[in-house]
């Protein structure tokens, strides 16, 4: 059995926070499990790494947490959070805190491919 779970966030759009909800919990479900977590942003969803971005987006109109909330949750839950290097040229260096790594191509192909890891896209 696996025990590495691999979110990547490459197709949802922060600009529609609803779907955001769901990977976010989900990384801090499987942290809180013990498994080994990594959430990858890249591509549209790599804004929510820039300061400022996820800090200002609602899950649901009526929640009190912010997506950066849900974030967060996660990155203390234990899960590793990383970003794209092309994710960088699309929207800067200036980064939240839980950003752990900067990855690129190669690193995210070598880990979907690993036997011992799950991924999830989003």
């Amino acid at each position: 059995m696996a025990d590495k779970l691999l979110i990547v966030l490459m197709n949802t759009d922060p600009q529609n926070p609803s779907e955001l909800g769901t990977p976010f919990q989900q990384a801090s479900v499987a942290a809180a499990m013990e498994y080994d977590v990594e959430v990858l942003l890249t591509g549209r969803a790599g804004e929510l790494a820039k300061k400022g971005v996820a800090e200002n987006l609602r899950f649901t109109e009526d929640s009190s947490k912010t997506v950066y909330d849900l974030m967060r949750d996660a990155f203390e839950a234990g899960a590793k959070f990383k970003i794209c290097t092309s994710s960088l040229e699309l929207w800067g260096d200036d980064l939240i805190p839980e950003i752990d790594e900067t990855v690129g191509a190669a690193y995210i192909i070598s880990e979907a491919m690993d036997d011992e890891t799950v991924t999830f896209t989003y």
